[in-house]
């Protein structure tokens, strides 16, 4: 046993024992003492005169301890300097941030490349660096009365793989736990997820059973629910956008727990593991529907009934008789579940949320937006304020509003061939007879980018400028968006139709070598000798 560590109590007892003239050997036997150990200390106690006197009148423990560090030399380890000593700064460093030892020793395997220490020296380092350090004041848990009424705390909790019926197979799932922090009667939930939506509907289930708000909530750093924790003395707490609007519409406040630091909501912390522990043991691959019915029998039957090991009351009593009429009543306004998530504008000009595409005008591409949605609608807000809306629900992957896509480029999403064909007859009967012989000039290649290139040029000249220069590159039979192209940029649309001029030089002359019908069928006649009937 090592001098520095042995009771000063006991020793005090080995005066007394020694100076009613106890033997040695008897005085080690009825200290539990090693012989050796008592000789060191009756040899000290000696050296310091403190053996000699009344057995009634025994020294103070400042003396004895004075006494032991003056003339019991320190055990000096066999070890004089830890293995990861060449550490040491690294290692107070991480303790600093939080990091537990475990997660030292794997960051010292990675980014160190000589370190050759144990896992064990780096957790005596890490106890040892705590010892010097001592205990802090943020380190001291401050047990704090809360007002009937005033506080909830809330938390989430494993809760094991049980049966989903809609899905049927095994899910993880999570037990949500709110606790009043006066009376501790609690609401308890089971869920497979721990999304935005989720979290909100929870509150909301809790505020009904409870009949009413808490005035202050006090969450856990869930990404749900704190997007950033800052707890500077200039600084805020990052709260989601989405549990700002369901705070300001039941009139809560938010107050969350500091990060690395559970026992600051030591009350839910307590209440998630009572019903990990209670309600919910032995409950693994059960279905969730049972264990939910049962979950709910055993908040008021058990829970709400026993002895609360801090308070020494009934919670559901203590809730009933002095909690309840101290909460905030519910609005009158049912609440619109309201989700924000932050996306990045894609290339196509689209967001996504919950698996649709909602789009946005173009010059955002490449940018974060916020997006606000409720169960009708989504809109979409860049440096806050608002630059799209859309309906929620709706046919199709994506909704999109033409108005977002650039001008020159926005039409190219339609990909109908009757759409093309309308925008063609719009500009008159011989662009719209053209464009359907585009279409129809391949029946196994696709011309529909050709067709929304052509129209596209065209809608940028008059209508009778397009309409002739479709006549012009049908009668060449050029159907190519180049053709179209070039006659325009040459002008060529211009010139007399090719088909009106034909048929006005044949009016005016016959073709130069051309016979006359008449005299043509009288010279017939007369070869064959008359019209002799049929042979």
């Amino acid at each position: 046993m090592s001098a520095r560590r042995t009771e000063m109590h006991r020793l005090q007892e080995l005066v007394r024992l020694h100076r009613r003239g106890e033997d040695c050997r008897e005085v080690a036997r009825l200290l539990g003492m090693g012989p050796n150990t008592e000789r060191r200390y009756r040899t000290a106690l000696s050296q310091a005169g403190l053996l000699e006197g009344s057995a009634e009148q025994i020294p103070a423990l400042e003396v004895l301890k004075e006494a032991v560090r003056q003339h019991v030399p320190s055990k000096v380890a066999p070890q004089q300097q830890s293995s990861v000593e060449r550490w040491r700064a690294y290692i107070a460093a991480r303790v600093e941030e939080g990091l537990k030892p475990a997660a030292i020793y794997d960051r010292l395997r990675l980014e160190e490349r000589d370190f050759s220490g144990s896992r064990s020296a780096v957790k005596r380092m890490v106890a040892a660096l705590q010892r010097e350090q001592g205990i802090r004041p943020q380190d001291i848990a401050i047990a704090v009365e809360t007002e009937a009424g005033h506080v909830a705390q809330v938390d989430f909790g494993y809760a094991g793989r049980l049966w989903d019926p809609e899905t049927k197979s095994l899910r993880r799932a999570w037990v949500f736990v709110m606790v009043l922090g006066y009376s501790r009667h609690l609401f308890a939930q089971i869920v497979f997820d721990q999304k935005t939506e989720t979290w909100l509907r929870l509150h909301e289930e809790a505020f009904r059973a409870f009949g009413g708000v808490p005035s202050t909530m006090v969450p856990d750093n869930l990404k749900a629910a704190v997007v950033r924790a800052a707890f500077g003395v200039d600084e805020d707490s990052g709260l989601s956008r989405s549990y700002r609007e369901l705070a300001r519409h039941y009139g809560f406040t938010v107050d969350p727990t500091p990060p690395r630091a559970p026992q600051k909501k030591g009350k839910v912390e307590a209440s998630v593991k009572y019903v990990k522990r209670n309600a919910l043991a032995g409950r693994e691959g059960q279905d969730v529907g049972e264990v939910r019915a049962a979950l709910g029998r055993w908040i008021v039957e058990i829970a709400g009934t026993r002895q609360h090991g801090t308070t020494k009351r009934r919670p559901l009593e203590v809730f009933e008789a002095e909690e309840k009429s101290r909460l905030q009543p519910l609005p009158l306004r049912p609440y619109e579940l309201v989700t924000w998530k932050r996306a990045r504008v894609h290339r196509d000009c689209h967001v996504e949320l919950g698996g649709r595409l909602y789009s946005v005008p173009w010059r955002l591409v490449e940018r974060e937006v916020w997006l606000r949605a409720t169960s009708t609608s989504v809109v979409v807000y860049a440096d806050d304020e608002a630059v799209a809306r859309h309906d929620r629900r709706g046919a199709g992957l994506r909704s999109t509003l033409d108005r977002h896509l650039p001008d020159e480029r926005a039409a190219l999403r339609h990909r109908s061939r009757a759409y093309w064909e309308q925008r063609a007859d719009q500009m008159g009967q011989d662009v719209g007879r053209f464009v359907r012989e585009v279409f129809d000039a391949d029946d196994v290649l696709s011309q529909l980018r050709k067709v929304q290139a052509i129209v596209t040029h065209l809608e940028k000249f008059p209508q009778e400028r397009a309409q002739a220069a479709c006549r012009r590159a049908s009668h060449y039979g050029n159907l190519s968006y180049q053709g179209v192209r070039d006659i325009l940029r040459r002008g060529l649309d211009f010139e007399p139709s090719p088909q009106s001029a034909a048929s006005a030089a044949w009016s005016d002359a016959p073709p130069r070598f051309a016979r006359d019908l008449r005299l043509l069928a009288a010279s017939r006649l007369s070869s064959t000798g008359g019209d002799h009937g049929p042979h």
